[in-house]
């Protein structure tokens, strides 16, 4: 079957500032293994792990390289939060519920710490440091009080507290926000460097890891699930799907492409900032503001770093970065004369219900996906439970677990739908709904 070419690394500042890439060969031969799983980001690394140390031999599979997908581009936010508020999962799901979905999402943060020590990745420089949500208009500044209420009086968690005007803007220098909620739970990362260092675990591990091995079709034959790639076939008794954004590079993948809505996330990074402009978000946590297209921002060392959602499509366009920038400039004046050095841009996999899905398709495969935008703790957590499904477990997660992922209705016309409700939302923040 003919498939096209590895595809070139991102320009990005993360690929500018990484430690020396290792190369792992393409796979050269037909092999055996337990669990074949196909996809090398934070998930089907981290399950790799996790099915090793139950005794099981897995093999890594990624049509590129290490960190070429969203593990490699993503801002470095490292956040303990469902794109679906728990609020929301407590109407739908009941409240306790709400309470272990709660836990996971800080299960997820501190098992980024984990790795990070378990397999010494110091060039992963992760902090602690929390994170901020800053109200653009009263009105989001009061769901926000709403919401650390409740974290506190229903959940019980009192790490969540409302800044004032003053402070949001005595911390990140823009006084473009009428205050906000920090969250001392997350943090940031050098999302390219951690997945690397997963990846050097992976191998000292002694698992099979196999770059630029793009999988072209998998077939059941009798008790093997076959999976075909340029170089050799791959024989295993189970296979995990963990492609999420990236899942339309090969039909293998298209069960899980199927179910996500691949969305734009643009990132421009700052050169070195000097002078006043070197002051701005001295906390050095990651910031979000409240509009639904959001943007969001974060130091990475000197430079600066902001990004927003985009529209659905796989193309960069330079007028949205050049629309970013131009936010940019007016959140933080200071900006204006400053040069943008790096302009990137990744997909994000969004699902229906804004949640991530984790589960079966059948007795032999696994998936899990859909992380909308939050996933650089919780892909790397639920590959955990991942390999508790390939061993024959039920792990309860909740919404996450909960019945079969559906395929999106009328697939063929979401282009359009997610315009038109990017259009919406767009027109929303305008008018300060």
């Amino acid at each position: 079957m003919p498939h096209q070419p590895p595809l070139p690394d991102v320009a990005s500042l993360w690929q500018e500032t990484a430690v020396p890439r290792v190369a792992y060969p393409a796979l050269a031969q037909d092999v055996r293994h337990d669990v074949a799983i196909v996809g090398g980001g934070y998930t089907g690394l981290v399950t790799a792990l996790s099915l090793a140390r139950r005794g099981l031999s897995p093999i890594v599979l990624d049509a590129n390289r290490i960190g070429w997908g969203a593990s490699g581009r993503n801002g470095g936010v490292v956040s303990g939060k469902f794109r679906q508020s728990l609020g929301d999962i407590a109407s739908a799901h009941g409240i306790e519920t709400a309470r272990r979905m709660h836990m996971l999402a800080q299960q997820a943060v501190e098992h980024v710490g984990e790795l990070i020590a378990a397999y010494d990745i110091p060039g992963a420089a992760f902090s602690a440091s929390g994170s901020l949500r800053c109200a653009h208009n009263l009105r989001a500044l009061a769901r926000l009080r709403a919401e650390t209420e409740w974290f506190r009086s229903i959940l019980g968690d009192p790490s969540y507290r409302i800044l004032s005007a003053g402070e949001v803007a005595a911390e990140t220098g823009s006084r473009g926000f009428v205050g906000g909620m920090l969250n001392v739970h997350g943090g940031i990362i050098h999302p390219l460097n951690y997945a690397r260092g997963i990846a050097a675990g992976v191998v000292r591990d002694g698992i099979a890891l196999h770059e630029d091995t793009p999988v072209l079709r998998i077939w059941r034959d009798g008790a093997d699930m076959c999976l075909e790639t340029p170089g050799g076939m791959v024989r295993a008794g189970q296979v995990v799907l963990a492609s999420n954004a990236w899942s339309d590079l090969t039909p293998a993948t298209r069960a899980i492409q199927r179910r996500v809505i691949p969305f734009r996330s643009a990132m421009i990074a700052t050169e070195p900032l000097q002078g006043a402009a070197a002051g701005l978000l001295s906390s050095e946590r990651s910031y979000t503001e409240t509009r639904r297209m959001m943007r969001w921002f974060r130091k990475s060392g000197d430079r600066l770093i902001y990004g927003g959602r985009g529209a659905f499509g796989r193309d960069d366009k330079p007028s949205a970065f050049a629309a970013l920038q131009r936010a940019m400039v007016r959140q933080f004046p200071e900006l204006s004369g400053v040069r943008v050095t790096h302009r990137w841009s990744g997909l994000v996999a969004m699902t229906l219900d804004s949640l991530p899905h984790v589960g079966r398709f059948d007795d032999r495969v696994v998936y899990a996906a859909g992380y909308n935008g939050t996933g650089v703790a919780l892909a790397s957590y639920i590959g955990t439970r991942v390999a508790a499904f390939v061993v024959g477990e039920k792990p309860d997660l909740g919404p996450l677990t909960a019945g079969p992922w559906r395929p999106i209705p009328l697939y063929g016309v979401r282009e359009p739908a997610v315009r038109a409700v990017a259009g919406w939302y767009q027109f929303l923040d305008a008018i300060g709904r």
